[in-house]
């Protein structure tokens, strides 16, 4: 694949990509200067919606790889009508060591991983060898820039957007050494305030990564979700607020994360999923990504979509059971129109890819085609 270059550059630093980027088609998109509306990919006018906003096709771009308003305003160019912007923090928060990205080589045969399996903990090869369908690590730890560099960007990635086309502003908390959990709370709330100033229609509140320290994620404490999201919407008011959250294995677990969020009235709608955590080994079974902690990384793409199916299924599940609205957003592993169409059918209300659109800048024309 050495003549490919995705629109996010796995051989850059993320500093690199902030400051470059973007790269590959996306990079071509800006040049043109015409916008999406030229390239035909809104003209046909809004046929659904998104959290209340009219879209053209509820697909897009999760929270990853559209690092400010340059990648937001190529991935509305080459036909993404949502694209989320990176999300950010009340503070400047920095990244992991480069390298942050390498190809995943999980052993079924389908190239698949199962939450709970034993190969998570026994190890995943990963190495530089990028093949389709592709799996990637996804070793960040979230970083973001400071509030009075990412505000004025925001606004300008929203104002980009075409007829038909939203920008979806991610956001969570930060943890502090020494942080009480009123203070935890406190500081989801202030940045959804900052991202509220910006002039966001909606928001996703990212619940899926390691927000509680390595590891730990605030997703896998509903109780504390439903805390911060009620201090949230003190905030945003009438903003329609999405979490973006990771395998949930429990049922249970997942319908009290329901009843304490959407059952107060204080979320719209999930995005799931975002990445399944593996201990990722060289061809030598060393660890594969250098530094402290990083022995594990969150893996996303082709091998999570089965996970990711499941989650939306289940969720679809629960909505029907407790006759609640709220809208499913379906992540993970969408590489091709026919996963499109199968997180549909399991009940997603809205699809995005993250890996799957790097890898193909043309995902969102080749599923607008079949259309």
């Amino acid at each position: 694949m050495s003549d490919f270059e995705p629109f996010y550059d796995v051989s850059r630093s993320y500093e690199d990509n902030y400051e470059q980027g973007p790269f590959g088609a996306f990079a071509e998109a800006l040049k043109d200067g015409n916008g999406a509306d030229a390239a035909g990919t809104t003209s046909e006018g809004a046929l659904a919606t998104f959290l209340g906003q009219p879209v053209n096709l509820p697909f897009g771009i999760p929270a990853g790889p559209l690092l400010n308003s340059r990648f937001t305003t190529a991935a509305f160019h080459m036909g993404f009508d949502l694209a989320t912007y990176k999300t950010v923090r009340s503070r400047a928060w920095g990244c992991n060591p480069f390298p942050n990205v390498l190809a995943v080589h999980p052993k079924s045969a389908d190239g698949s991983l199962t939450p709970g399996s034993a190969e998570l903990d026994e190890g995943v090869l990963a190495d530089t060898n990028y093949e389709q369908p592709i799996s990637i690590s996804n070793s960040f730890g979230v970083p973001s820039q400071s509030p009075d560099v990412w505000q004025p960007d925001m606004r300008v990635a929203i104002e980009a957007a075409g007829p038909g086309q939203v920008l979806v502003p991610s956001f969570q908390g930060s943890r502090v050494e020494g942080m009480s959990e009123e203070e935890y709370i406190a500081d989801h709330a202030t940045t959804a305030r900052l991202v509220k100033e910006t002039g966001a229609k909606l928001m996703v509140m990212n619940t899926s990564c390691p927000n509680e320290g390595h590891n730990r994620l605030l997703c896998h404490n509903p109780l504390l979700v439903g805390r911060i999201t009620e201090a949230v919407k003190q905030e945003i008011g009438d903003i329609p607020l999405m979490v973006k959250l990771a395998y949930i294995p429990s049922d249970g677990d997942l319908e009290l994360m329901v009843r304490s969020t959407v059952g107060h009235g204080t979320v719209q709608g999930f995005s799931t999923i975002n990445t399944i955590s593996a201990k990722l080994v060289d061809a030598n079974g060393n660890q594969a990504l250098p530094g402290a902690g990083r022995d594990r990384s969150g893996v996303c793409g082709n091998a999570i979509r089965g996970a990711g199916l499941d989650m939306v299924a289940r969720l679809a599940a629960i909505r029907e059971k407790l006759g609640l609205d709220f809208a499913i957003n379906g992540v993970g592993g969408v590489v091709s129109p026919a996963d499109y169409q199968a997180y549909r059918d399991a009940g997603a209300d809205s699809v995005m890819s993250a890996t799957g659109a790097m890898w193909d800048a043309e995902l969102a024309h080749k599923i607008k085609a079949g259309r």
